[in-house]
């Protein structure tokens, strides 16, 4: 088995002054090629966590490392082996979308300094017409950054990250601002580079939709982890499936629930719990005409609002 590419170790955070710990003892690892998510409402430690493993935070105990490197001894070394997608743009609207690139792999020590593209080595022009090709920005990229519309800004902030082929590409919050069909574009690329790179991507989103592809969930609360696992795991663990049905005669089926020791609960329709036995046991035992029929199959999103409100 392969050695985890982020390891993190009863991590602390207590900021000046704070109370309570933003970040509280946690610890966790990710394969690499995972897909790892971290989800938390807001002020559950999620940013302090990110930032701490893209070493722009120093944690007050406990280590956390990227590849092997420390990120509080090695943060050079860890920012050469991770990409970054912030949730608010940091590109530089004065530049063209070519010059912002070559800005970021001049920072990085990729290639020296040169005024212009064309002058730039063979090897970052064509990996430059190679990424804006898979995300779709061959029209654009030398266009200014001013006249991109966000899902292209989104997509050069990728096109940026990617440039080092980093091990580790972290998304905060990617796809906020965009529309549908660009986050769903944006989320084909991005699995694309993961599976074509063996590229680790580490997520945090509000849409929890975009996290039930993951292939580790880590939800965090009030600075702890207070759920790890597939979203399978998590979904199984907390919620059950149920029928939701109704009756015209909602009297007789409360009694013929009742008689036949099926547990429901009305709200207002009837939430009829399994309790191990099939959807199809259940509908067949019951006589009364049934005037609605659903099965209740528990999302991510129902774990996820089960999970935080035990623990808030």
């Amino acid at each position: 088995m392969a050695a985890p590419i982020i390891n993190v170790n009863n991590l602390v955070k207590r900021y000046k002054n704070a109370t309570t710990n933003a970040v509280d003892d946690i610890s966790f690892t990710v394969a690499p090629g995972e897909f790892f998510a971290l989800l938390g409402p807001n002020g559950a430690g999620k940013t302090t966590t990110i930032s701490i493993l893209t070493t722009t935070l120093t944690p007050t105990t406990g280590t956390a490392e990227i590849a092997g490197f420390n990120v509080d001894k090695n943060p050079g070394q860890v920012r050469q082996n991770v990409g970054i997608i912030f949730q608010r743009p940091s590109l530089d609207l004065n530049l063209t979308g070519e010059e912002n690139i070559r800005f970021h792999v001049i920072l990085y020590g990729l290639y020296p300094f040169r005024p212009t593209f064309s002058t730039m080595p063979r090897s970052y022009r064509e990996q430059l017409h190679q990424l804006a090709d898979v995300l779709g920005l061959q029209q654009e990229i030398f266009q200014p950054i001013k006249t991109f519309s966000g899902g292209m800004k989104r997509k050069l902030e990728i096109m940026r990250s990617l440039m080092h082929q980093p091990r580790v590409l972290f998304l905060d919050e990617p796809t906020v601002g965009l529309d549908p069909a660009s986050r769903r574009n944006l989320w084909q690329y991005i699995r694309r580079v993961q599976a074509e790179n063996i590229t680790t991507v580490f997520l945090t989103t509000h849409y929890l939709e975009e996290a039930e592809a993951a292939d580790t969930i880590c939800i965090i609360n009030q600075g702890q982890i207070v759920s790890f696992g597939t979203p399978a795991q998590i979904k199984n663990e907390l919620i059950e499936y149920y029928l939701l049905v109704d009756a015209a005669d909602r009297a007789q089926l409360r009694t013929e629930l009742q008689r036949l020791d099926i547990p429901f609960l009305e709200t207002p329709q009837f939430r009829i719990y399994l309790n191990g036995r099939s959807a199809h046991q259940i509908i067949k035992s019951i006589d009364t005409p049934l005037t609605m029929l659903q099965t209740h199959v528990p999302t991510l999103e129902d774990a996820y609002l089960e999970i935080v409100g035990e623990a808030a």
